[in-house]
């Protein structure tokens, strides 16, 4: 029973939405015949919805900071054409049309960071109207029309991996991100027991770690046969390597950096954070210039994939990515929340979509599902809440507890500490 408990890290309630995915996965390869995993559909879910999940990793930082930003959509699509417009009618490169639009979201993120850092407007008031402002300023420059972008463009957004190399009956560069996943994981598996070693900490036992490593590694491989074994010419999507980059950056930036405790510490008590030396307008810029540069991101990797910028692009994407970051379990009054739990829900989202479209379901009952899972899960996490159990964020993330638990601040609490001036670390909360 110890064992068992190391390997699902105390239960298997702890990996809640994963296992939820994992079973939609299951449920629809059944109910549509062997038509989800495939290399074809796993490629299309990629490429689909990448620009969701991009926009759910800055959405996830601005909720934890207790902010929420509505103008999502707009800013990709402005953005989008601009960039369509500087390549098409400014003979502008594909590379400087990428550097552009990340400027764009640049300018963009620092005018809404301005109005909610320095002047103390609420988010939610400002990205309202950055949503009408920024939606009227694409129809205005796009003359509501749609401009295409260049070939070399679209494969930001809808392009492979190429081929190269001898022939291994897969696309070889999926196949070295496999390799190196594999290694990655073997390696923080290796530094974690070394860590804990070199501290004196208790260390999993070694069968546990060897069926971890055995299960990580069985999964990477399989994901990797799957997208490198397509027919010719297709691969791991350009737009999922772009996503993953994305990922491993701001997870790092949100776990392991002073600027991601800082965001938690605000969203968690602003009070507490500005008293213990937090500069609560620099957090509060952070957030929402980031949020609009990965918006512009967003809405570049859409272009590509739809092949032009149009009049209708961004609409309702910031439901979807605030109902991504939502189901990952953040938590509505701010403090808590994960990138990789925010990558999670937006996956549940879209295989959701996939599969229900898969089925042959209409775009109604479509839309009252997706509704109900979002209510369901943000349902769960307040039920655990006033029961003194753990949310979604600490039954994904061993060891972590949020403010709804009622633990006391300390090594469990998911807000990391803030370290000020004098060298003693801040209250979270």
């Amino acid at each position: 029973m110890s064992s068992f408990k190391q390997l699902a890290g105390g239960g298997l309630r702890q990996y809640s939405m994963v296992i939820a995915l994992v079973v939609l996965i299951f449920f629809f390869q059944w109910r549509t015949g062997g038509n989800v995993l495939t290399p074809t559909n796993a490629q299309n879910v990629i490429i689909g919805n990448s620009y969701i999940l991009v926009l759910a990793i800055g959405m996830v930082l601005v909720i934890i900071a207790g902010h929420i930003d509505l103008s999502v959509g707009s800013v990709a699509a402005v953005t989008g054409i601009i960039v369509a417009l500087a390549m098409r009618d400014g003979g502008l490169p594909w590379w400087a049309g990428i550097l552009l639009g990340l400027a764009v979201g640049a300018v963009i993120g620092a005018w809404q960071g301005f109005w909610v850092a320095f002047v103390g407007i609420p988010g939610f008031i400002t990205t309202l109207a950055g949503m009408m402002l920024f939606r009227g300023l694409n129809q205005l420059i796009g003359h509501s029309n749609s401009v295409p972008v260049p070939e070399q463009f679209r494969t930001m957004g809808a392009g492979y991996l190429p081929e190269w190399g001898p022939n291994t009956g897969m696309n070889n560069w999926t196949l070295v991100l496999g390799i190196l996943a594999i290694a990655s994981v073997v390696w923080s598996e290796y530094r974690r027991r070394a860590s804990a070693r070199r501290l004196g900490l208790e260390t999993v036992s070694v069968p546990v770690v060897v069926i971890r490593l055995v299960v990580a590694v069985v999964v990477i491989g399989y994901l990797t046969y799957l997208f490198g074994s397509g027919r010719y010419g297709t691969s791991f999507p350009v737009a999922g390597v772009i996503l993953a980059a994305l990922v491993i950056i701001y997870h790092f930036v949100a776990a392991r950096t002073i600027t991601g405790r800082h965001v938690y510490a605000v969203g968690g008590n602003r009070a507490a954070a500005a008293l213990s030396g937090v500069n609560i307008r620099r957090t509060n810029f952070f957030v929402m210039m980031n949020m609009s540069i990965l918006a512009a991101v967003a809405g570049m990797i859409f272009i590509g994939r739809a092949t032009a910028s149009g009049p209708s692009d961004g609409n309702m994407w910031e439901l979807d990515a605030i109902a991504a970051v939502f189901i990952g379990g953040a938590a509505v009054s701010g403090g808590v929340g994960t990138v990789v739990g925010s990558v999670i829900g937006g996956l549940v989202m879209a295989v959701l979509n996939n599969g229900l479209q898969l089925m042959g379901v209409g775009s109604d009952m479509t839309q009252i599902i997706k509704g109900l899972v979002l209510l369901a899960a943000v349902a769960f996490d307040v039920y655990n809440k006033v029961q003194g159990r753990p949310s979604i964020i600490a039954l994904i993330f061993p060891g972590r507890r949020d403010k709804g638990t009622g633990a006391v601040p300390g090594a469990d609490d998911p807000r990391p500490e803030v370290p000020v001036a004098d060298g003693a670390t801040a209250a979270k909360g």
